[in-house]
């Protein structure tokens, strides 16, 4: 993320309020777990729940104390390589695949290191206030953590999953979902439109420059695939059709023997799904989700539809912004709604797009380590809109852009249809 990209919040809560909400909510996310729980780490595309809590103290220390703060003290010198991600201008890093190996430091000692970070960030900013510079750094890590929080969440999901007693991280709420009703399709005439960050309130670099591009005319579904309608791609086969998949798909999928969806499970008579409170039946209403790029995109070609582009999602998402599910109502699951036009563009799960993760044109890489934080990211990885049901809400906007590479499902990753008009 670049600093010199990042716009000031326009929000009535003050910059300290904030900090410590957000970084509250990390330790909350982890207060259901246990020290083993914290510690493991279940893929090497996840990371454990203790090395995201010291990350994101990390963050600050390296980025904002490091070089604001008099007379500055690590909390410990070896903390600048355990808990570094991928910053190489920072210096050296732990090897990500190992990051479960770290028995040491304890889950105390880590909340003690952030405890350490929160109160020197909170006298750096009580001592000089919240500059453009300063207060652009610190707006830029707690996005950062917003985001490992949502890691948090999918990390652990994926880690549970892989327990055969298959335990829960939370108890699911009661409560009946809607009916989702028939698929719609909505009409847009495309043309001349803009796309990018409108410059009101935070954006990150990647979001950068607002321009303008050309759309053809497109029709957009009225809400997700949900699960009964993909259901229906499994059992008729979709799986076992080549013809349906990209070929790099078609090897993945038969070198990995995948026959359905990550987290479902086919019972005696019918599908269940692991979710972060447990095995459940599979709910039919409800968006699909946990797919990979290459699942969405053989399903859309076994609807016969296709995915949106990045610039039509944007560009349908102004005209009708109804939203579903967030982290912060903590239902943690995507749910069914109804009712007329485009519905869950945000929230719910994250939607696939058909474009490759590429700069904006007249995007530029900031200067220093900092700079690292989305451009050289950009290559073999898809764009993804709209948020989750494990996104914060005050974290997401119409121009965010996710992305993560065509095989990966860990995440609440769904799809919404598209085709010409």
């Amino acid at each position: 993320m670049s600093v010199r990209a990042a716009q000031p919040v326009r929000s009535a809560i003050p910059l300290e309020q904030r900090f410590d909400a957000v970084r509250e909510r990390s330790l909350a996310l982890a207060a259901p777990l246990s020290a083993e729980d914290c510690c493991v780490q279940s893929m090497p595309d996840a990371s454990p729940i203790k090395w995201h809590l010291a990350h994101t103290s990390w963050f600050f220390d390296v980025f904002v104390l490091e070089l604001h703060e008099r007379n500055f003290q690590p909390f410990r010198p070896e903390f600048r390589v355990l808990f570094n991600s991928y910053y190489n201008g920072v210096g050296d890093k732990h090897p990500r695949p190992r990051r479960g190996l770290l028995t040491r430091p304890s889950l105390d000692e880590v909340r003690a290191y952030r405890e350490h970070v929160d109160t020197h960030l909170r006298s750096l900013l009580c001592a000089h206030g919240a500059g453009p510079r300063l207060g652009a750094l610190v707006e830029l890590g707690l996005h950062h953590e917003q985001q490992h929080q949502e890691l948090m969440l999918t990390d652990v999901k994926h880690l549970l999953f892989m327990n055969p007693l298959h335990p829960a991280y939370h108890r699911a709420r009661a409560g009946l979902d809607a009916v989702s009703g028939p698929l719609e399709w909505i009409g847009f005439d495309g043309g001349l439109v803009s796309i990018g960050h409108d410059g009101n309130g935070f954006g990150f670099d990647n979001e950068l420059p607002r321009h303008q591009v050309y759309l053809q005319p497109y029709r957009l579904a009225s809400r997700p695939v949900i699960n009964k309608e993909y259901a229906q791609f499994v059992d008729q086969g979709g799986y076992a059709a080549p013809e349906l998949w990209l070929s790099e798909g078609w090897d993945w999928v038969r070198s990995n023997a995948l026959q359905h969806p990550l987290y479902w499970q086919r019972g005696d008579d019918a599908w269940a799904e692991f979710t972060l409170s447990g095995l459940r039946p599979l709910a039919p209403e409800q968006p699909v989700t946990h797919l990979s790029y290459f699942e969405a995109d053989a399903y859309a070609r076994w609807a016969d539809a296709r995915l949106p582009t990045e610039a039509e999602w944007e560009h349908a998402s102004q005209h009708c912004l109804i939203e579903g599910q967030f982290a912060d109502q903590g239902r943690l699951h995507p749910a069914a709604a109804s009712g007329p036009g485009l519905r869950q563009m945000l929230g719910d799960v994250w939607e696939w797009t058909q474009s490759s993760y590429a700069p904006y044109p007249g995007f530029r890489h900031a200067e220093g380590a900092i700079g690292e934080y989305n451009g050289k990211f950009m290559v073999n990885q898809y764009v993804l809109r709209g948020g989750s049901c494990a996104t914060p809400r005050d974290h997401i906007r119409a121009s965010y852009r996710n992305f993560f590479p065509a095989n990966a499902r860990w995440q609440y990753s769904g799809l919404r249809l598209a085709r010409d008009a």
